[in-house]
């Protein structure tokens, strides 16, 4: 009985340890997470960690980025093309819906600095 009491004390310990190792490995990794979201807009946090990127997508809708951690951040074309924008912690920015077509882009943190930015998706256009 001793020993079963024993394991059973360990099992929670046993969990935290896992789950702490879970979110350990995300925080490796360029990741969006979900807020908010209703009918009018989609809300998420995007934490774009250095040297991986963001995988290939597009917007249908405008949104608005609030840097939460700014910093330069590379947009690569699905083409090849590549610009630079610098997002400013604090600062507020406004982005139009891509164009029509299949065009994607991936955005890249060549830095080693983590950027966060906070994304206000409109779903609706006016």
């Amino acid at each position: 009985m001793k020993k079963v009491i024993s394991i059973l004390c360990f099992l929670p310990g046993i969990f935290a340890g896992i789950l702490f190792t879970q979110h350990a490995k995300a925080q490796n990794v360029t990741h969006r997470v979900p807020m908010f979201e209703n009918e009018q807009v989609k809300v998420w946090k995007t934490i774009i960690i250095p040297h991986s990127p963001l995988s290939m997508h597009r917007y249908e809708h405008g949104r608005t980025i609030v840097a939460l951690k700014g910093g330069t951040l590379t947009i690569q074309q699905d083409t090849g093309e590549k610009k630079n924008v610098e997002w400013k912690t604090g600062q507020a920015y406004w982005l139009d819906a891509d164009p029509p077509g299949n065009k994607k882009h991936a955005d890249v943190n060549e830095t080693n600095d983590t950027i966060e930015v906070m994304v206000i998706e409109n779903k609706k256009d006016k």
